[in-house]
This record gives C-alpha cells, sequence and structure tokens, in this order.
C-alpha cells in the first residue's frame, strides 16, 4: 500500500529552487555533477538540467542495500568515475541519505582522488537516522523514518518510475 508523501509539482518548485542556490554557490565555476545510482537517476536529470553552472556529468553505483529494504552495513563502490575529479569541484546528486554510511564512503574517497571541494546535493534527507556524520550541502526534504518510494527510491528495485513520493507500507 502507497500513501503520497511529496507530489510532482511540489518536487518540481524545490528542485528548481535547488539549483538557485547551487548556481549561487559555484557562481563563476564549473563543477563535476556525479548521480548515485540508480536511486538518483530522475532527481539528477531533473536538477542538472535547471541548472545554469557550467556541469560534467559523472556516475557513480554503490551497493550497501540487499533485496529489501535494510542495508548489508558494508558499502562498496561498483562504478567508480571516470572524470578526472583532481582539482575540481564535485557535487554529488543523491536521492536519499540516512545512516550516512554510503556519502561517508563516497566523499572520502573523492576527497582521497583529489577533489577541491566536494558537496552533497540531496533530495530526502533522514537526520534521525544519521549513523556517521554527513553534510548534506542541498537539501530537497527532511523527512522522518518511513520507508518511501518513488522519483527514482525503489523497493526491491520495484516503483522507481512513479513521479512522486509515496511511504510505503509494506515492500
Amino acid at each position: 500500500m502507497l500513501r503520497e508523501i511529496l507530489g510532482e509539482e511540489r518536487i518540481r518548485q524545490r528542485v528548481a529552487a535547488m539549483a538557485e542556490e547551487i548556481d549561487e554557490l559555484y557562481r563563476d565555476e564549473s563543477v563535476i555533477a556525479v548521480c548515485v545510482l540508480k536511486g538518483a537517476f530522475f532527481f539528477f536529470s531533473d536538477l542538472v538540467r535547471a541548472m545554469k553552472t557550467e556541469t560534467v556529468v559523472d556516475f557513480v553505483r554503490l551497493a550497501s542495500y540487499g533485496a529489501g529494504q535494510s542495508s548489508s552495513g558494508e558499502v562498496r563502490i561498483i562504478k567508480d568515475v571516470e572524470v578526472n575529479v583532481a582539482g575540481r569541484h564535485v557535487l554529488i546528486i543523491e536521492d536519499i541519505v540516512d545512516s550516512g554510511r554510503s556519502m561517508n564512503v563516497l566523499v572520502r574517497h573523492l576527497a582521497a582522488l583529489g577533489a577541491k571541494s566536494v558537496r552533497i546535493a540531496v533530495l530526502i534527507d533522514k537526520k534521525e537516522r544519521r549513523e556517521f556524520v554527513v553534510h548534506t550541502d542541498f537539501v530537497g526534504f527532511d523527512l522522518p523514518a518511513g520507508f518511501i518510494v518513488g522519483y527514482g527510491l525503489d523497493c526491491a528495485e520495484r516503483y522507481r518510475n512513479l513521479p512522486a513520493i509515496y511511504e510505503l507500507l509494506d515492500c
């Protein structure tokens, strides 16, 4: 059973506002926008198209979830960036940050590759679930506990294609 949490129009408006915030920060500089696959691809696509900042796009894929709703606890980089990030500003674009485990690993990895700065734009921030210290620089929405799907977010690879965000009452 699904219960709508965030509608399409509300998401669209917030993504546009986030693009303006990002443009204000980077002004005359360029940024490498890194999409965290698979979940962030809808958000990433909408956000980078709304940005006026000169942007190079790249993709990473991390693994920490099994077939269901719980994390395995180990984060692996399955697909790394292909662009040289050394000396460049990097903006990680992620669908959701909850425990912070994945973002902690990715931020440290990109910093070790020599990125000039590493910032995070996240659609959904669940600060109350934090286990690792992670600063989210651009936040779409702060949401409480509850398993959500849609707009790229999934449960066992289902529901990603939904245009809004829903609380999933059972997977």
